[in-house]
C-alpha cells in the first residue's frame, strides 16, 4: 500500500496541554497571507471559511474578518478552548468552534466557500480528508493548503536560538523516538487530484526577520507534539530548568521561513 494511503490513528493526547504554549510560542502568520488570499480569491467579507485542523485558531482568526462566518475544526478540545479565548480577547465574534476529527467531515456542516489546511494535513488520513473537503466545498470554492513552519525560523547571522542543542536536550530527557504521523509528508498534490481538485496555483510569501525572547522559545518547544509538557512526566522540572539554562536571558533573532500557499479548485 502506498505510504500516503496508510491509515493514521489519531492519538487524542498528541497535543495535550500544548494549546497555550502554541499561542505564545508559534510565530504569527503575517498579514500578507490574508492579503494574498483576498486578492487571489476575491474575498469580500461574505461567505464561510472552514479551517480544518485549526489548532488555537492562528489562521482562523487572521482570516475571519474576510468572511461573514468562520468555522474552526480541530480534534483537540484544548486547542479550541484556546482559540475561543483568543477570539474573545480580539473581539472576533464571527467564529464558531467544533471539536471534530477532520476525517468525520462534513458532519452536519453546511457547504463552505473556502477551506484552509495549515500545518495539519500530515496528521490526518489525507485521502479521506481531501475527499471530504471536496464534498463540503461549494462549487467554485477553493481549498488552500498552507505550507509553513512557525515554531522556528532560519539563522540570521546574529544571536539565533540554539535549535540543535535544544533537540539534543529533548532527546536526552525523552529519547529519540517520539510521536510521528501515520504516513510520511508528501504526495499532497497526488492526493488532492485523486479527490477531484484541480491545481494548484502556488503563491510564496517571503520570510522576514523577527525578534524572539527566551520565553518565546520555551513556549515553542512545549508547543511541539514531540516535546509537549505531559511527555516529560515527573522529569518536566529538570528539563525545564535545563532548557532555560541553555537559553539564558538573551534575546534571539530568526528569519521566518517562506510560506507556500497552494490553491486548489
Amino acid at each position: 500500500m502506498p505510504a500516503h494511503q496508510r491509515a493514521w490513528r489519531w492519538d487524542p493526547s498528541l497535543y495535550a496541554g500544548a494549546a497555550a504554549y502554541y499561542t505564545a510560542g508559534r510565530m504569527a502568520y503575517p498579514p500578507e497571507l490574508a492579503e494574498a488570499l483576498v486578492t487571489e480569491l476575491g474575498l469580500d467579507g461574505t461567505g464561510t471559511l472552514l479551517d480544518v485542523g485549526c489548532g488555537p485558531g492562528s489562521l482562523t482568526l487572521l482570516l475571519a474578518a474576510r468572511f461573514a462566518h468562520a468555522i474552526g475544526v480541530d480534534a483537540d478540545q484544548g486547542m479550541l478552548d484556546e482559540g475561543a479565548r483568543q477570539a474573545a480577547a480580539r473581539h472576533v465574534g464571527n467564529v464558531s468552534w467544533r471539536c471534530l476529527r477532520a476525517e468525520d467531515l462534513p458532519a452536519d456542516l453546511p457547504p463552505v466557500d473556502v477551506i484552509t489546511l495549515a500545518q495539519s494535513f500530515h496528521w490526518m488520513n489525507r485521502p479521506r480528508v481531501a475527499a471530504a473537503a471536496r464534498r463540503v466545498l461549494h462549487p467554485g470554492g477553493a481549498l488552500v493548503h498552507v505550507g509553513a513552519t512557525t515554531h522556528r525560523g532560519d539563522g540570521t547571522g546574529g544571536q539565533n536560538p540554539p535549535w540543535d542543542a535544544i533537540t539534543a536536550l529533548v532527546e536526552t530527557h525523552l529519547g529519540a523516538k517520539r510521536p510521528v504521523p501515520g504516513d510520511s509528508p508528501g504526495h499532497e498534490e497526488e492526493i488532492y487530484r485523486e479527490a477531484g481538485f484541480d491545481g494548484p496555483h502556488t503563491i510564496e510569501l517571503p520570510g522576514h526577520t523577527v525578534r524572539r525572547s527566551a520565553a518565546d522559545i520555551v513556549a515553542a518547544v512545549y508547543s511541539l507534539s514531540s516535546s509537549t509538557p505531559h511527555l516529560f512526566g515527573d522529569r518536566l522540572p529538570a528539563f525545564d530548568r535545563d532548557l532555560r539554562a541553555l537559553l539564558g536571558g538573551a534575546g534571539f533573532t530568526e528569519r521566518t521561513r517562506p510560506i507556500v500557499l497552494q490553491i486548489w479548485r
